[in-house]
């Protein structure tokens, strides 16, 4: 189930406009910035460089390679969308407009499931506080086997004698 959306008072192209303004030396906001933010923001999910090139293409959308990579490091730099390194893979996933979560990811498929739990954002602000460590930002991935691919593994060992 995905996680809830949460209140912001700027839209995400607005955020970035005003992050890009705010740079000591001020950058423009250009269309093609405009048209990949509306994109990425349209829907919440994970994705990364080549599924977001091929999503783009599929939209119509026109947004040169170049520009999708220098966009995606400003995003981040801007809070808008976290990077979370799989392995070889680098994901993107929303952070502005939406809760601080976790990720379950499946070794076997790929799937990432979002998941809260204050426990564990009690634990890293205690083991912070007993260290004397300022946290500005963690992330967590808890790799695995999701259900269905457990299910299947099952089925494949049932049928195997």
């Amino acid at each position: 189930m995905p996680l809830p959306s949460v209140a912001v008072s700027q839209s995400p192209e607005d955020r970035f406009r005003e992050f890009l303004a705010s740079r000591p030396k001020p950058q423009r906001f250009t269309d093609q910035q405009g048209e990949l933010v509306r994109h990425i923001f349209e829907k919440h999910q994970h994705f990364d460089t080549d599924e977001l090139l091929a999503d783009l293409k599929k939209a119509n959308r026109t947004v040169s390679r170049a520009t999708v990579y220098r966009t995606l490091s400003k995003l981040v730099e801007a809070g808008l969308l976290r990077k979370i390194e799989i392995g070889p893979r680098t994901v993107y996933d929303h952070d502005y407009g939406y809760p601080w979560h976790e990720h379950l990811v499946c070794s076997s498929c790929g799937t990432m499931i979002e998941f809260q739990h204050e426990g564990i954002v009690d634990a890293v602000k205690g083991i912070a506080t007993q260290k004397q460590f300022r946290v500005t930002g963690y992330d967590l991935v808890v790799r695995g086997t999701c259900a269905e691919c457990n299910a299947a593994d099952a089925a494949k060992r049932r049928y195997v004698m």
